[in-house]
Formats: structure tokens, sequence, C-alpha cells
């Protein structure tokens, strides 16, 4: 099972917001988007979900056009967390979770066995079992932002599409929510700002800039100091840390 971007863009306005990008996931890998706000990253999530319909390229899901498959395939296959998700209905973080369900649900069928099964481990990934009869209006962004998780997990994806998935978290969510999606045994694509996080949690990084990939591989071949300055305009000092192998990302000022 697969999902991959061929030549793709988009506009907007008549300006070309993404750029002929290309973009083919190892399955079961967790594959991060990286790039200054308006370099393209939340419009190619949009397009690989289907949202948005590219104006060039293709987005193939199993090798079938994206149009061709009908939505309630694609939303047993794909789940999406965007970075704003909310509700004017007085929901509970437990009823949030349940709406994953929906795409493996015939219309007006009450919630099975096995839905139950698969929101009560989703809320038990998310970390949520204490607020599940919480309303949502009553969270915080990083509790909303969790339950977003939990509610695309209840989905049981093949593939998981996530818009900066760790805004509005404290640090150990930021790192548990990510430890909690690259062993999850299915593709993600994730858009991200912090490129320490890339770094420890990302099988390979695609790098955006003006809606162009200006370079992708592994975090040791993508970070560096040249690339870190002509894409974010900040200079930086990149090591490899000595005892975990990751990459440790230091800003200098000036």
């Amino acid at each position: 099972m697969s999902l991959e971007a061929r030549e793709v863009s988009w506009r907007a306005g008549g300006a070309l917001v993404v750029d002929g990008v290309s973009l083919t996931p190892e399955p079961g890998s967790t594959v991060g988007l990286l790039g200054p706000n308006g370099s393209g990253k939340s419009s190619l999530l949009r397009l690989l979900s289907g949202v948005r319909r590219t104006a060039g390229g293709v987005v193939l899901l199993d090798g079938r056009p994206l149009p061709s498959v009908s939505r309630r395939q694609v939303a047993r296959r794909i789940a999406v967390v965007d970075q704003h998700a909310d509700t004017e209905v007085d929901l509970t973080v437990d009823e949030v979770v349940h709406l994953g369900r929906i795409p493996h649900r015939q219309a007006w069928a009450v919630p099975s066995p096995t839905d139950a099964a698969a929101v009560d481990e989703a809320i038990r990934q998310a970390g949520l079992a204490e607020l599940r009869r919480r309303p949502w209006r009553t969270l915080s962004g990083g509790e909303r932002q969790r339950t977003q998780i939990a509610r695309a997990l209840a989905q049981q994806p093949a593939e998981l599409l996530l818009d900066e998935p760790t805004n509005h978290l404290d640090i150990r969510y930021q790192l548990d929510l990510l430890a909690l999606v690259r062993n999850l045994p299915l593709t993600s694509v994730i858009a991200l700002h912090d490129l320490n996080l890339a770094a420890m949690f990302c099988d390979h990084l695609l790098v955006l800039k003006a809606g162009r990939v200006v370079a992708g591989g592994s975090a040791k071949d993508v970070l560096t100091p040249v690339l870190i300055e002509d894409v974010y305009g900040v200079r930086a000092e990149v090591r490899q840390d000595t005892a975990d192998g990751n990459l440790a990302i230091r800003y200098l000022p000036g």
C-alpha cells in the first residue's frame, strides 16, 4: 500500500504555492516536511489527503489517481490532523475520538465493539484516559491537539498526515507524540518547524522553499549549516550527538 505525489502543483489566487513536488514515502516510514511559513507544507498535505485537487501532476493511492478513489475508501486509508481543529458542537473527548470511526460504519449504524476497542486504544495511546469525559470546550490547546490525534488513530489508517502536530504541546508531549507516531505501523508525513525534532524522529526529510523542493534525504544529509541559512535565513551549528547518533542543531546569533 502506498501514497505518493508525482510532480504536483497547486495555485492560489494565481500564485504557485506548490510547484512540481514529488514525494514517495517508503511504506511504514516517517517523513518530515520542512520549510519556513509559506513554503507550501500545509498545501502539500492537503493535496496528499485529497482535500485539494492538483493543478498539475497527480497524487496516487496504491497506483490509482486519488480523485478516482471513493471518499469512503480514502477516509479509511488516510487520516489527517490539521493545525487548527474546532467544533461548535458541545462534544466530549470520547465523542470526538469516536468521529474517527465514521468511515468504518454504515450510515446511522451504532458503534460496534470493534469501534469501541479502536477508540479505547487511541485514547490510551494519546494519554487521554483521564480526560475522555471532558467537554471539548474546556480543553487546553494541547489537550485539543492530542484529542485530534486520538481521533486520527481511531480511524486506523494506513497513512497519517499531520500538520504541525506539536503546536501547543509542552516538551514532554512533543517527544511522546512523535515517538508514538514513529513507532506506529503506518506511513506518516509530518509538517514540522522544529529541526531538532525532525532530526530525532523522521526517517526522511523533504525541505520546501517557495513551493519547490530544495533538498530531500536523511537528516544527516539534508540539515547542513548551508541549507539552514539558505532556507531559513539563520546561521546554525550542526553536530552529531555521539550518544545516540542524532543531529543537534544550535542556532547562532547574528
